[in-house]
């Protein structure tokens, strides 16, 4: 059964605030491989600039995936997670990450195509503050394959 085309430009509200932590970032740098200081140690971080620890640029991907739950578990929507795959992810930053920000996540519907028999789901993340202040903007495209 193909996506609902309906939900295209639908958003859904605001997640419950993130709370970034040094510990996180650490752990998310060593999984990737990421061994630059700035990723360990808030000394330096603090001498490139930044008031702690600074995330890798995919640490966002540990806050999205969990908030992008909610489109695609909406049984209306149509995405059978079995059919799956991952199409592609991409970043646009407003500023880094830092150990101490609170972050929102809003998604958005942001197209839905069929080819070839398999439908592809682009979403579109808006990582905040819980101020407002825009951080990261994130998409993700999801291929639902098709039976056959």
């Amino acid at each position: 059964m193909p996506l609902d085309q309906s939900f295209v430009g639908r958003s859904w509200p605001p997640t419950e605030p993130y709370l970034v932590g040094r510990e996180k970032i650490r752990e998310f740098a060593r999984a990737i491989g990421a061994t630059d200081a700035e990723y360990h140690d808030p000394e330096a971080a603090r001498a490139l600039g930044y008031t702690d620890v600074v995330a890798p640029p995919t640490f966002p991907v540990a806050i999205t995936m969990p908030a992008s739950r909610e489109v695609v578990a909406d049984p209306a929507l149509g995405v059978d997670y079995s059919r799956v795959v991952h199409g592609d992810q991409r970043f646009a930053y407003t500023r880094p990450v830092v150990a101490g920000d609170a972050l929102v996540c809003v998604n958005t519907v942001e197209d839905i195509t069929s080819r070839g028999g398999h439908d592809f789901l682009t979403t579109r993340t808006d990582v905040t503050t819980e101020a407002g202040e825009p951080v990261v903007t994130v998409w993700s495209k999801l291929v639902v394959r098709g039976e056959g």
